[in-house]
């Protein structure tokens, strides 16, 4: 048994009043409040500053996936309310970029609320340009507290992404109690959101504005960008006593052969991860090179827990790593990685390729919160009890880390 599957979830729960939860984000990006940690000292002060905090030696990745409208609010005949929260792409892809390209009859995996009043296939109209568009939507087999839902449409010419778009809504974190606005449409997604696929934002990212970016970009500090789909499952509570009794949920990623190039000429950058979904992708992202480097099975799935109960992964120097997946790529004639990970980061977990990095609040008792704590260790306690008495604002809208 590795040790970090005795992780006991209760070390990482705090009291979180809930007026200090963000259920709406502040008038502007970059005015929300940062809070530095480095050394073992605290700083307080606005995003707007994080380039005064940064130096050229660092570079920043950035996750540019783009939140889609995942909840769909349909009635049954009789009336009824029904929610489908889609999740993620099964037939006739599980690729979440071509699974918005399709015209044709689709299947996902989606959250059904009032699932005992859709008996019979549920029809509802989308206004589209110039014409209404009917989709049908028939519910399957339940698995794991999810349903497969069916999806058609008698219009070859219009995608799943041009109809969802049209007639989803914002998929606002569960715990932000109210019904999406309009302008959640622009303060839900980040400002360089490009690739179709999350179901909750990369929140980190929120607070970047163009001229933040601007300023890093004129202070000669990189910026560069992952992408990883953001799944549900990320606010899926930890129920059991031990972490290691927690099922981590599956998040797909693609990384461009740029990335890898620009990784491997340039070692001597320290790289700071915008959001726990980048750090996890990052560090999936090396062990999907040391994989390769050592001929593991399935090496584009990283699963939750064998960088822990595979030593020899983590013996593989980085830039053997990502050459083996440049190799690969080359041998394999793409300029796109598409992968996909379970990887928990937990206290104990030995990073590679994340030096630092900029986080919002997490949820106690989160798989989110044990991943800063591998940064951190106990001193999390220390930074969130500052913020506590301190006025910063928590969760998804709230306010935002740089942990040096």
């Amino acid at each position: 048994m590795i040790p970090q599957k005795d992780i006991l979830i209760e070390d990482f729960n705090y009291e979180l009043p809930e007026e200090k939860i963000a259920f709406f984000p502040v008038s502007q990006r970059d005015h929300s409040k940062l809070l530095v940690y480095q050394d073992g000292h605290i700083t307080d002060a606005c995003f707007a500053d994080l380039p005064d905090f940064l130096t050229s030696d660092y570079r920043l990745i950035f996750n540019d996936s783009k939140v889609i409208h995942a909840r769909l609010l349909v009635h049954n005949t009789t009336g009824a309310a029904i929610e489908i929260f889609c999740l993620e792409p099964l037939q006739p892809t599980t690729e979440i970029a071509n699974a918005f390209t399709q015209t044709g009859p689709v299947v996902w995996k989606c959250l059904v609320g009032n699932a005992k009043r859709w008996k019979q296939p549920l029809s509802f109209p989308v206004v589209f340009e110039d014409k209404t568009l009917m989709i049908t939507a028939t519910k399957g087999e339940c698995k794991d507290g999810a349903f497969k839902v069916t999806f058609s449409w008698p219009d070859e010419k219009v995608t799943l992404s041009e109809w969802l778009e049209q007639y989803g809504k914002m998929p606002l974190p569960p715990y932000i109690k109210r019904a999406a606005e309009k302008d959640d449409e622009q303060r839900y997604q980040t400002v360089y959101a490009r690739y179709d696929g999350s179901v909750a934002a990369p929140t980190a990212g929120l607070h970047f504005s163009k001229e933040v970016i601007k300023a890093l970009n004129d202070k000669g500090i990189a910026t560069d960008y992952v992408t990883l789909h953001v799944g549900a499952g990320t606010f899926k509570p930890v129920s059991c006593e031990r972490i290691g009794d927690h099922y981590m949920h599956r998040e797909q990623i693609v990384i461009s052969k740029q990335f890898i190039d620009s990784l491997l000429n340039n070692p001597q950058k320290k790289i700071i991860a915008v959001g726990t979904t980048v750090a996890r992708t990052l560090e999936s992202l090396y062990l999907i090179g040391a994989k390769l480097k050592l001929q593991r099975p399935n090496a584009l799935e990283v699963e939750q827990w064998e960088a822990y109960e595979d030593k020899d992964l983590t013996q593989v120097e980085v830039q053997d790593a990502l050459q083996s997946i440049k190799t690969f790529m080359e041998q394999q004639q793409t300029d796109t990685l598409y992968a996909a990970t379970r990887l928990m980061i937990v206290p104990g977990y030995q990073r590679k390729i994340t030096q630092a990095i900029i986080t919002n609040f997490h949820q106690p008792k989160s798989t989110l919160l044990l991943l800063i704590s591998s940064f951190l260790g106990d001193k999390w306690k220390d930074v969130y009890a500052h913020a506590l008495s301190h006025g910063y604002r928590f969760l998804s809208f709230g306010d935002s880390n740089l942990y040096l």
